[in-house]
């Protein structure tokens, strides 16, 4: 039987809307839509380049729990209200995935939250089950 397992990170937003995480599926690692949030505080930056930054270590932390890192993900998906928003965050992306080089898609549209800038989720795959 494969392996599913969910992983709560503590915000709010798990518990209120019924979600993971990230959820662990045998050798797959599907990380949900993370924002910006330092859910330590449930506070957020206004600042789109420190909410990317924020999301990454939200990401890091869930990809860490389920055995992985960065260099696992196989998918990206970049979620942003302001696709003027995009190009400051890639320095930042662009640390984490340059030499990782998963499939990406960026999509333009409303998140749950108006203090949202950006929401990243990944796929990863885990090397050893």
């Amino acid at each position: 039987m494969t392996e599913r397992r969910a992983i709560l990170s503590g915000s709010t937003f798990e518990e209120r809307i019924g979600y993971a995480r990230a959820v662990v599926d045998g050798d797959r690692v599907h990380v949900s839509g993370t924002t910006g949030f330092d859910y330590a505080t449930m506070t957020i930056s206004e600042d789109v380049v420190e909410q990317a930054e924020q999301c990454l270590r939200n990401i890091g932390a869930a990809l860490a729990e389920a055995d992985c890192t960065f260099a696992d993900v196989v998918r990206v998906r970049y979620l942003l209200p302001d696709r003027a928003d995009f190009e400051p965050c890639w320095p930042v992306l662009r640390r984490r995935f340059g030499d990782v080089r998963p499939a990406a898609t960026m999509l333009v549209c409303g998140l749950a939250d108006p203090r949202m800038k950006i929401e990243i989720e990944v796929d990863a795959r885990r090397a050893s089950v």
